[in-house]
């Protein structure tokens, strides 16, 4: 699906100018809708980007280093809420959980002792833990968001502990391979772009190193293109089973954190960036290294995606990907899912239930759809309820998700009333419950 020449040239000019004002060598932004790259938006000349080429993508891999940890939830080896000394002991922060370390919310400090670790040659688990106590941790967890790179490299170094594997090579097998990211690589592969920092009077360039992070990797080591990056996009948005269940995804796209207390515009989840645009809230994770910036941005109900590279550090690519991406929600909205008919009768029992009932003056009308009861409180609050035994429904979204439905009926079998979590629904606004 292409975008409208309207749509894709508003993005192109946005990208254009954007290089100019900020100056980076190179730009790349790519829109991602219902799993494919739609368009690609490129300027700068330093070098001519392409679907093919790669740049740092810095802390997005934070997001597949989650999802490596949710992976082995999933499969009964750990427990988000298991202590870290649990499965990484001797760190003298082992008190904290794995869900505080997922979600900035542990309080554990932002770096690792040493030297800058994204600019130096990186070091390994044992070292990176020798310099890891309790004097790290800077506030109590879930007083406040606090950004912690460090807390990635124990995420990293408890997947290697756990499972006698490098964080690479799970990150390969798990995720990479199965996704065919063939071009997402943990060192830079040719073709590749070059990182700069641009000086800030006379504009020249200062080529920025390409260091192997070490113990530090799973928080910031990976390379990628706009092609792989819009397919990781897509897999957040609608995921491979295989790789990861639909609602442990939505599990990790849940607040655990809000980092603006102030406005409530932004938040972490398990391993994922959580922003508010007006009435919509996308998920993803901005990523830099030095010389490179990188954007992951995705609206999940739309299957809608923006994702970029530049190779210049500290350019505001993920604000930039943000705006686009609301743009081209706004130029074009999602068709709605059509209706289409059901193809069996419901069962008498069921198809009793639907209709109009009544509490304490409110209005509840059920419908069947796919074999689920869905409820329309007022015709504005939806439930939907999947079946769960006889004459019992279990609601699965909407106010009563988790809410357990049961349906009352009288001596001889009709049903007369439905009890949701205690508020009882009659067919009469004038009977009471």
């Amino acid at each position: 699906m292409t975008l409208l020449p309207e749509t894709a040239r508003q993005i192109d000019t946005r990208v254009a100018q954007a290089q100019a004002d900020g100056r980076t060598p190179s730009l790349v932004l790519g829109v991602v809708r219902d799993g494919t790259l739609a368009h690609l938006a490129v300027a700068g000349e330093y070098p001519r980007p392409d679907v093919d080429l790669q740049y740092r993508l810095g802390s997005i891999s934070k997001t597949m280093t989650a999802t490596l940890i949710m992976q082995l939830r999933d499969a009964g080896r750990l427990d988000v809420d298991d202590p870290l000394e649990q499965h990484l002991p001797g760190t003298g922060v082992g008190k904290l959980t794995l869900r505080q370390l997922l979600s900035h919310g542990s309080g554990i400090q932002r770096e690792p002792e040493g030297d800058w670790w994204e600019r130096a040659a990186g070091v390994d688990l044992t070292t990176l833990l020798a310099e890891v106590n309790a004097g790290k941790i800077a506030y109590p967890p879930h007083r406040t968001y606090h950004y912690s790179n460090l807390a990635y490299g124990l995420l990293g170094g408890l997947l290697e502990r756990l499972t006698g594997r490098s964080w690479a090579d799970l990150l390969d097998e798990r995720i990479l391979t199965p996704l065919g990211l063939r071009r997402t690589t943990y060192a830079a592969t040719e073709p590749y772009a070059r990182g700069y920092v641009v000086h800030p009077w006379h504009g020249t360039l200062r080529e920025e190193p390409r260091t192997d992070t070490g113990a530090m990797a799973p928080a910031g080591q990976l390379w990628s293109t706009v092609e792989d990056l819009g397919r990781w996009a897509a897999f957040l948005a609608d995921p491979d089973p295989s790789v990861l269940a639909a609602e442990t995804l939505t599990e990790m796209c849940a607040p655990v954190m809000i980092s603006d207390l102030n406005s409530w515009t932004g938040g972490h989840g398990l391993g994922l960036e959580l922003y508010r645009d007006g009435e919509r809230v996308y998920v993803g994770h901005g990523g830099s290294m030095p010389g490179y910036v990188a954007a992951l941005v995705v609206h999940r109900p739309t299957r809608t995606a923006v994702v970029g590279f530049a190779n210049s550090y500290a350019f505001p690519i993920t604000r930039l990907a943000r705006q686009l991406l609301t743009t081209v929600l706004d130029a074009e909205p999602a068709f709605p899912q059509p209706w289409r008919p059901a193809t069996a009768a419901p069962d008498a029992g069921s198809a009793e239930l639907t209709g109009r009932w009544w509490w304490m003056g409110t209005s509840l009308d059920l419908h069947r759809d796919a074999g689920d009861l869905v409820a329309h409180v007022r015709g504005e609050r939806v439930s939907r309820f999947v079946p769960e035994g006889p004459d019992r429904w279990r609601g699965r979204s909407g106010p009563e998700d988790g809410e357990i439905l049961t349906v009352r009926r009288d001596e001889q079998g009709a049903a007369v009333a439905l009890d949701i979590a205690t508020f009882v629904y009659t067919r009469s606004p004038d009977q009471e419950p």
